[in-house]
């Protein structure tokens, strides 16, 4: 399957680039250039009723949130919601990357969106991130009352590292009796840390995301080797996934993480939980956040509201 055109244009023009290694380059220098690139691709979201930043209290210290809400028709009514844990390779990012996501999200699936702003390595390894992202959706359960949501319906979701962390919260969502969550969106998501499948090995390099980008991202995640196999981690490698909210999955053809996500939603899917897989042909990670250079992420953005509104009982 080639490429798609507007794929082909943008890995032409990265790959002619010199780009250097981020192995020995200083993060602050790393994270700028993700910043740079990350808002090259967004194209701004929509304007909406409301957004407002808070700080919310964590097991690590402060974690910082982002609430944006839609125009209710009925006011009166208490909203779903959904946090979003942003894409990161636990390092890099945050949320003013994701904002134009997260305002298509709350329009689109006319709900209060939530994006959390969890620790990033390597000042703050595994499994700090986890842990603000698990708090910050207790938090949400708890408190969404106090401003307009309903704490029956609320899904998590993300992209990359972030969708890789919204499968670690429902599943320990289910082991520890809660919060209630009624849907998960994993769009291309780490579920695991072999780095050995098929699509590390054919996509290891030239389209974007490397081979290499991901060893890197893990080392500066990890303390040690032992910690790659713990489920919070790889939830891939989770016995048991029944009883987990229902999914939606989406990847791309040509990503190293494309067999993380597939083999996420099969294990899913097996267990009998009702599972939507889509992968998108022709397309490379980043695809889901690159709205100002692929028209397929607002299309996939759109399918993604309609899952949600699915599993709100708004549709």
């Amino acid at each position: 399957m080639p490429l798609h055109p507007q794929v082909q244009q943008l890995v032409d023009e990265m790959n002619a680039l010199e780009a250097e290694s981020v192995w020995d380059r200083p993060i602050s220098e790393v994270r700028a250039e993700f910043d740079e690139l990350a808002n090259e691709l967004a194209a701004p979201g929509p304007e909406l009723l409301r957004v407002e930043n808070r700080e919310i209290p964590g097991p690590h210290g402060p974690i910082p949130l982002r609430i944006y809400w839609p125009e209710a028709s009925d006011p009166a009514k208490p909203l779903p919601v959904f946090i979003n844990f942003h894409g990161s390779g636990f390092v890099v990012l945050g949320l003013d990357n994701y904002d134009h996501v997260c305002r298509a999200l709350c329009q689109g699936a006319e709900c209060i969106v939530v994006g959390v702003d969890y620790r990033k390595a390597p000042e703050n390894k595994f499994p700090k991130p986890t842990d603000d992202s698990w708090a910050a959706t207790c938090w949400v359960a708890e408190n969404c009352s106090e401003w307009g949501g309903d704490p029956a319906r609320i899904a998590v979701g993300g992209d990359s590292a972030g969708g890789g962390i919204a499968a670690v919260v429902t599943q320990r969502a289910k082991a520890e009796g809660g919060p209630p969550l009624v849907f998960q969106l994993l769009v291309y998501p780490v579920t695991d840390t072999r780095e050995d499948t098929e699509s590390y090995r054919e996509f290891a390099d030239g389209y974007l995301l490397t081979a290499d980008l991901m060893h890197w991202f893990f080392d500066c995640y990890f303390n040690s080797e032992a910690e790659k196999s713990d489920l919070a981690a790889a939830p891939l490698r989770a016995p048991d996934l029944s009883g987990l909210p229902p999914a939606l999955v989406m990847t791309a053809s040509h990503d190293p993480l494309r067999d993380d996500g597939a083999g996420y939603a099969q294990k899913l899917s097996a267990a009998g939980v009702p599972t939507e897989y889509l992968n998108y042909e022709g397309f490379i990670h980043d695809f889901w956040v690159a709205t100002a250079r692929f028209d397929i992420a607002a299309e996939a953005q759109a399918m993604a509201c309609a899952a949600l509104k699915r599993a709100f009982g708004t549709a």
